[in-house]
């Protein structure tokens, strides 16, 4: 369970820098003032951010260049599609007419969405404990979002754009496991300059103009680590934990978003953000204490991920000269049958 554990800590590490992002970006957005970033080109300025943040990295590590499989190039274009460019352009949006803390706990619903997904359309196991705790954060959703005087279309159109997005992450979550064998930082790379350019290409075709260099910077260094180093940990949970388990582990990251946003934004502390909070607190609780374990039986694979040899899974021998520890090469699984606790992670995509 080490590749688990590492996993965990990967999925809670995204979740948190991608909490702290959401105020933070709300800090840069166009105010009644009138001034601050115009929301698509601040899209575009956070994944710009984490594309190029993340290709400066690789240089710096000399990291080597990826080849996806042809077939997996597909779901890479979806990811992007779905999360890089239409994703962010809603939340945006939404965050204008929405305080932080509101908008941040509203993001619990991606770990929702991105479990149902998976559990309907790829068949990912999802268990009766998990699915318990969608219930909670759904409950805790509409506790937020469902105005005090009545629904209107108009007041409930923010919070819609928010939930639009989370469901457009939800889709983009599932079509990146597809392909998470892959080096993480070089997804997050691709991701993120393909979405930073095309948002920005919007953004001049709607006449919205750049803002000044400081605002500018700070859009690139937050996208760089909310976005980037977010998704690139976030891709290392999808490997090693699932879809619908990196979803619930990342849903902590509204948490960290309001926490903030009620100090740095001067958000008030209404009786609908505690029962929200707890309410989703619950069901992400309820994720997080879930435990799978059943005989089950390995078929061959033959893949290729970054990998070691301590989690009984990866037996296999190597060419003189191969450094110990994690490594990535091209490997077989042979059949396996045995019994221990898992998650849906790259070796334990079987039916159940």
């Amino acid at each position: 369970m080490r590749a688990g554990r590492r996993g965990v800590q990967a999925a809670l590490a995204a979740a948190l820098l991608f909490g702290l992002a959401t105020p933070l970006a709300k800090l840069l957005l166009v105010g009644p003032d009138g001034t601050g970033v115009h929301p698509v080109a601040l899209a575009g300025l956070l994944y710009l951010g984490s594309g190029v943040g993340l290709f400066g990295w690789r240089r710096f590590r000399r990291l080597p260049a990826v080849r996806l499989p042809r077939g997996e190039l597909v779901w890479l274009a979806g990811a992007i599609g779905c999360g890089g460019v239409a994703a962010p352009v809603l939340l945006m949006i939404g965050l204008t007419a929405l305080s932080g803390s509101e908008a941040s706990l509203l993001l619990n619903a991606e770990s929702v969405l991105t479990a149902v997904v998976a559990w309907v359309v790829f068949r990912e196991n999802v268990d009766r404990r998990v699915g318990l705790g969608m219930l909670a954060i759904v409950s805790g959703a509409v506790v937020l979002s469902w105005p005090e005087s009545g629904a209107t279309l108009g007041e409930l159109m923010p919070s819609l754009l928010v939930v639009g997005a989370c469901l457009l992450w939800a889709v983009d979550n599932n079509l990146t496991r597809r392909v998470s064998a892959s080096d993480a930082t070089w997804l997050a790379m691709v991701k993120g300059l393909v979405a930073g350019v095309v948002n920005l290409g919007i953004a001049a075709i709607q006449g919205a103009a750049l803002p000044a260099a400081p605002q500018v910077a700070a859009a690139l260094l937050i996208g760089f680590l909310g976005y980037g180093v977010s998704l690139s940990l976030f891709v290392v949970g999808l490997r090693l934990l699932g879809t619908a388990r990196t979803g619930a582990y990342f849903s902590i990251a509204p948490f960290a978003g309001a926490a903030v946003a009620i100090p740095l934004l001067g958000d008030p502390l209404s009786w609908r953000l505690v029962l929200a909070g707890a309410l989703m607190g619950l069901g992400v609780w309820l994720h997080l204490t879930e435990r799978h374990d059943h005989t089950h039986r390995h078929t061959v694979l033959v893949h290729q991920h970054p990998h070691d040899h301590a989690d009984g899974h990866h037996i296999h021998d190597h060419d003189p000269g191969t450094a110990p520890g994690p490594h990535t090469h091209r490997h077989r699984h042979d059949p396996m049958t045995h019994d221990h606790p898992h998650t849906p992670d790259l070796h334990h995509r079987h039916p159940h």
